[in-house]
């Protein structure tokens, strides 16, 4: 069957925003734009990317399926986390010495990943109507429990599995059927008019954003519940606003949307040294632009054949692309000799 391209358009934008908002992480301080933008895209940028994983977990009720996909989780987790400990260690980054319980850089979505589809096995018992709501009740209640935090990436999948959940019980149809010319215009005005909120609004702390602190650890004991609530309505909104905006069309570019996951592991060991070595800096409100062209080019760079090929038997525990790569290079035909040219003696 062949591909939807509107779901390859919506990863590949969605990683886009994840690399950049890493991207200018550490340079949100140096000019109001990158911070306004930062918090903007942190709102929404995982629990979409969270959303339309959900959306793929459909097939999780086969035959074997949980088996495969341990195996494809699980074993990437151990050797991205025992490479980048390495790496961290070579490029002089203090925090190279974690344990296997507190992942790197990005890594706690491949634990939060198996942990939403271990959920998924009593909540899709329960109808949407009924588990949405509690799975949400589960990521507010949670903040209020000091002892779950960023081990094992615990808080965060009971934070974000809300979402994991709706895309799982999304259609491809009701996307679709949602994508009118209203609707967009109602999309482009939530996107704006957040955009707007984050400039006038005060400084709002974007460790609310991460889903991976408790309420007590962010000075708010008592409403941090009331806060982490409408995180969730604005982050929802946004989402869907998001959805609604991408396209259905096919491009030249689609295809790189189907190795995402290659993006989201490996963007790490570019940003991180990029990190260390003070390579990235702002001085204007234009230099954000130039920014986002890095990002985008990072993106494409590491959704590459080259990159996929070289790299899969980390990221997807299979050596098929580089078996046919191999298979390629021998059967190549030699080059020929051209009578204009000598043959060696």
């Amino acid at each position: 069957m062949q591909r939807e391209a509107y779901f390859d358009n919506a990863k590949l934008l969605f990683i886009f925003f994840v690399v950049f908002g890493h991207l200018i992480q550490p340079l949100k301080e140096q000019i109001e734009l990158v911070h306004v933008l930062y918090q903007w895209i942190y709102i929404f940028h995982m629990p979409v990317f969270i959303l339309v994983s959900g959306f793929f977990a459909k097939g999780s009720s086969e035959k074997g399926y949980l088996l495969k996909l341990m195996k494809r989780i699980l074993v990437p987790y151990f050797l991205f986390q025992l490479f980048y400990s390495i790496y961290y260690l070579v490029i002089g980054k203090s925090s190279w010495e974690t344990p296997l319980y507190d992942p790197h850089w990005g890594l706690w979505f491949l634990l939060s990943l198996l942990s939403w589809h271990l959920l998924l096995i009593m909540f899709k018992k329960l109808k949407p109507i009924y588990g949405i709501p509690l799975a949400f009740g589960i990521g507010i209640v949670v903040g209020y429990m000091p002892f779950i935090g960023p081990s094992l990436s615990l808080s965060r999948t009971l934070v974000f599995f809300p979402f994991f959940l709706i895309g799982y019980w999304l259609s491809k149809e009701q996307l679709f059927r949602w994508q009118t010319v209203n609707k967009k215009w109602g999309a482009v005005s939530v996107l704006a008019g957040m955009l707007l909120i984050s400039f006038a609004a005060p400084e709002f702390p974007a460790q609310w954003l991460f889903g991976s602190h408790s309420y007590q650890s962010l000075d708010a004991a008592t409403y941090g519940g009331l806060i982490r609530a409408m995180l969730y309505v604005v982050s929802t909104l946004m989402a869907f606003a998001l959805l609604m905006l991408v396209p259905r069309k096919r491009y030249s570019f689609t295809q790189l949307g189907q190795n995402t996951m290659y993006v989201y592991l490996l963007h790490g060991v570019i940003i991180q040294y990029g990190r260390q070595k003070n390579l990235l800096a702002v001085e204007q409100n234009l230099d954000t632009l130039w920014l986002a062209v890095i990002a985008a080019a990072i993106v494409w760079f590491l959704s590459s054949k080259w990159v996929m090929t070289f790299t899969q038997p980390i990221v997807e525990v299979k050596t098929n692309h580089i078996q046919k790569w191999w298979k390629e290079r021998k059967n190549k035909p030699k080059k020929e000799i051209y009578p204009y040219q000598e043959k060696s003696s």
